[in-house]
């Protein structure tokens, strides 16, 4: 997903969509309007984020250790991309830019899901309910618009929200580039930080071609492969000045 769409304001008389007030509980649950400003520091895979939010100012750094660049900061905000090796900052190409660029947009995405799932160009669908490990779910698709989604807009993304609870548990994923496939997370240790939701994930696999909505039964029947654990740890979060 790409983060450099204006939101367009919502028209408030119109009566909202199954899908919409299925999220919006979701994002309420997870924390409401907290992430749209706010600073939240964490480490994943031997590498440090800074996210800060501030209404429509965005700021992401990255910055870790490379063996022959020595120390790398990646900053990413409303102005475009810089990568920086020991304090100097490098010249790179347009096409790096945005393969660094998406790399950390990702990572954030993935981070602080879902309260992201209002963005400009992110299409909702309401797919009926599904239940999971023996309690209901809303299921709701998300594909992105070509204009404003990223290079990644052919992704198809399904959510499940606790019926119970209006929590995240469960997302899936099917992707196009490198060969394409698909991918089911289940979400873990969440812990509340400042009010803000955070979560780890098991990260599974499914056939590639596999329908996303076949994922609940697949993984009530153990069918589903265990790739990884997707863990950001060191979560901290204050104020913007």
């Amino acid at each position: 997903g790409s983060y450099f769409i204006p939101v367009p304001k919502e028209d408030t008389n119109k009566p909202k969509t199954k899908e919409q007030q299925i999220v919006d509980a979701a994002i309420a649950q997870h924390g409401g309007d907290k992430y749209k400003k706010v600073k939240v520091s964490f480490d994943f895979r031997k590498k440090h984020y800074d996210y800060m939010k501030n209404g429509g100012k965005f700021q992401f750094e990255r910055s870790f250790e490379d063996d022959s660049l020595g120390k790398i900061h990646d900053v990413l905000n409303n102005e475009g991309f810089t990568r920086k090796a020991n304090d100097k900052v490098l010249a790179i190409t347009d096409e790096w830019k945005g393969k660094y660029s998406n790399s950390v947009n990702s990572v954030m995405y993935f981070t602080f899901l879902p309260f992201n799932l209002n963005d400009g160009a992110v299409i909702k669908k309401y797919m009926g309910e599904a239940t999971i490990k023996g309690k209901s779910y809303h299921q709701i698709q998300v594909t992105f618009k070509q204009e404003g989604g990223g290079e990644d807009h052919s992704d198809v993304y399904m959510y499940w929200f606790s019926k119970e609870k209006n929590t995240m548990d469960y997302f899936a994923y099917s992707y196009d580039v490198n060969e394409g496939g698909v991918r089911f997370r289940e979400a873990f240790n969440p812990r509340v930080i400042e009010g803000m939701t955070f979560l780890d994930y098991k990260n599974y696999k499914a056939k590639k071609g596999t329908p996303l909505t076949n994922l609940p039964k697949l993984f009530n029947d153990d069918m589903l492969k265990l790739l990884s654990k997707i863990e950001n740890e060191n979560v901290k979060v204050s104020a913007v000045e």
